[in-house]
């Protein structure tokens, strides 16, 4: 079963709407948990702990931190950046794609990006 934990900056329409399409995913929002706040390197230790796909709008500095995660050999869940560049229906359509066709193992260890 795929996890996800939506970090604190993702977009509150994306998420309610992914929530809408998919009543049964696993989903936690960063700003309910204990890692609201928390700097990035943390919080990705926590979706490995939690084994959760990060879903973020984080393009900057995320990719750098998954990277430092690898070479130290840690574990890294992955990572779903998703660009705010195209309408919202597409994004969706676009997230929904990935999880519905997903398993875990398809998105350990990667950053991805949509659009």
């Amino acid at each position: 079963m795929m996890r996800f934990a939506a970090d604190e900056n993702f977009n509150g329409r994306i998420l309610r709407g992914l929530q809408t399409k998919l009543p049964d995913l696993d989903i936690v929002r960063v700003q309910d948990t204990s890692m609201y706040t928390k700097p990035d390197s943390e919080l990705l230790a926590w979706t490995a702990e939690q084994n959760r796909i990060l879903l973020t709008h984080d393009a900057e500095t995320i990719p750098g931190f998954v990277n430092n995660r690898l070479k130290q050999g840690l574990p890294m869940p992955g990572v779903i950046i998703v660009r705010e560049t195209v309408a919202m229906g597409d994004i969706l359509d676009d997230l929904e794609s990935y999880i519905g066709a997903g398993n875990p193992s398809d998105f350990e260890n990667l950053v991805m990006y949509i659009p």
